[in-house]
Order: structure tokens, then C-alpha cells, then sequence
């Protein structure tokens, strides 16, 4: 029974992530500070044999990404796919927000994903099989969204998968990386992130789970980039190839849609206030 940990698996696209695999047979760890939440979601998950693992652990910290680190490192019981879904988006603009939450935002979307990235490779190239699924966002493709560290850190994260999993060393051991740049989805974050998202068209809406089934069907095909509905792969074509001229007067400041008298922390992909900035 091959065995997937996905992080930021209790809402959103990483629990339609967790339902896609365990319905594919796999065997799950999930991730998120939430244990109660994680253990509700690893109940009802069908199960081929074993139950399901919670760990819980704020990867937005060191010792948080270390308790995944172990469990990645476990030779006895090895993860055969990593799907680093867990990540922040700032609810204020950049100059107004403290430097511990913009920290926070790199810590979880960017030193996140290098860590346990870094913590499953070497047994996946030695076993010569496995797969790594970074959840990024046409952001990524950006500016986008203006006065915000979110674009730049998905941009990080999808180059990185670019380069590590299109590498000589990665490829030549069957193991496979894919980039997910999903558009608006329906989930928490928005919300959360006090992103006004009523004018926004409701046909360019997509479900986690279509985000979901997209991602793995791309990933288990080898492709590199996973976008999963053509109207944003158009997009995701005009933000890589039109000149930034042209690109930037369609770009938009998401922070000033809400208001955000009573907002002092990021919202993240578990659904809650990241625990790093409540100090």
C-alpha cells in the first residue's frame, strides 16, 4: 500500500487531495496544526487496511517542519508521495503589516517546502520511485496581486519544482515533481485572507476536488506545470508570454477589498490563524 503525506490536509485542496488518494488506495499521514479537525478527516476517509496518520505540527516552524522531517526520514515505513499543500496569504498589505507575519509567509510557503522536500527526495531517489506535489497558484506567474508577499513566494515554489524536478539527478530516478497552479477556488482562504471575491465571475470558480483530481492526474503523467481548467491555462499563458506592459495595468491590490480593522494575521490553508504570529 503506497503511503502520501499531505500537508494543510484538514480544509480546502488539501483535503480534497487527502479524499483523491485515499480513494486511489494509498495509505495517509496528514498535516496540519488541527489535530481534533485531522482526526475528524482521517475517520472518514476509506481505508485499505490501516488507519490513517495525524501529525500535527505548525510547519511555519522550525520544530514543526522537523516532526515531518522524522517521519519523512522513516526508512521503516518510507512516503511515497509528499504533497506540500500548507500555505499563508497576507490579510494585510505589505507596508502595513508586522514583519513577524511576512516572515510567517515565507516561513510556511517557502522554508516549508524546502524542508520536507528536501527530507523525501534522497529516499524516493533511492528507491527510484515517489513524487512530490507542490501546491502553487497562478499567482505564481504574477505580480498579480500587488502589495503582497503570496506571489512571490509561489513564485519560488513553482521555479523550484521547475528546477529540482526537471534535474538529471530527479528524472533519471523515475521520481516526479509537479507544480499545481490552481485559480480561484472555493475554500476558506479567501475569507480568511479578507479577499472580497463577490464581483469576481462565477464561471472562473473551481472546485478543490476538480483542482484535486488534476493535479494527481498530471502528476502521475509526469508533467511538470499542472493547471487544471483551460480558462486559467490561457491566463497562465498571457502572464508568461505578454510583455509586462502589457500584463501589469490588469494587476490588482486584493488587500484593499475588505476591511481589515480587525485583522492582525495571515490566513493560511488549514483554515486558521497561523500560530507563529500569535505571540
Amino acid at each position: 500500500m503506497p503511503t502520501a503525506l499531505v500537508t494543510g490536509a484538514s480544509a480546502g485542496i488539501g483535503r480534497a487531495l487527502a479524499h483523491a488518494l485515499a480513494d486511489r488506495g494509498y495509505h495517509l499521514v496528514l498535516v496540519s496544526r488541527d489535530a481534533a479537525r485531522l482526526g475528524a478527516l482521517a475517520t472518514s476517509l476509506p481505508s485499505s487496511g490501516s488507519s490513517h496518520q495525524v501529525l500535527a505540527a505548525d510547519l511555519a516552524t522550525v520544530d514543526g517542519c522537523r516532526t515531518v522531517e522524522r517521519r519523512l526520514q522513516d526508512k521503516g515505513h518510507p512516503v511515497d508521495l509528499l504533497v506540500n499543500n500548507a500555505g499563508i496569504a497576507p490579510s494585510r498589505p505589505f507596508p502595513d503589516n508586522p514583519v513577524e507575519a511576512e516572515e510567517a509567509v515565507l516561513d510556511l510557503n517557502v522554508r516549508a517546502v524546502l524542508r520536507l522536500t528536501h527530507a523525501a527526495l534522497p529516499g524516493m531517489v533511492a528507491r527510484r520511485s515517489g513524487g512530490v506535489l507542490n501546491v502553487a497558484s497562478v499567482a505564481a506567474l504574477g505580480p498579480g496581486w500587488l502589495a503582497s508577499t503570496y506571489p512571490p513566494s509561489k513564485s519560488w515554489v513553482l521555479a523550484f519544482t521547475e528546477s529540482v524536478g526537471r534535474s538529471r539527478h530527479v528524472r533519471r530516478a523515475g521520481v516526479r515533481m509537479t507544480a499545481v497552479l490552481p485559480g480561484y477556488t472555493t475554500t476558506e482562504f479567501h475569507a480568511r485572507a479578507c479577499i472580497a471575491t463577490e464581483n469576481f465571475p462565477a464561471r472562473m470558480w473551481l472546485s478543490p476536488d476538480r483542482v484535486a483530481e488534476r493535479a494527481l492526474r498530471d502528476l502521475e503523467r509526469g508533467r511538470t506545470v499542472s493547471i487544471p481548467d483551460a480558462r486559467y491555462r490561457l491566463i497562465c499563458w498571457a502572464l508568461r508570454h505578454l510583455p509586462r506592459p502589457v500584463v501589469l495595468p490588469w494587476c490588482w491590490d486584493p488587500s484593499g477589498t475588505a476591511e481589515l480593522d480587525d485583522v492582525d494575521a495571515p490566513a493560511d490553508h488549514d483554515g486558521q490563524q497561523p500560530v507563529s504570529v500569535r505571540r
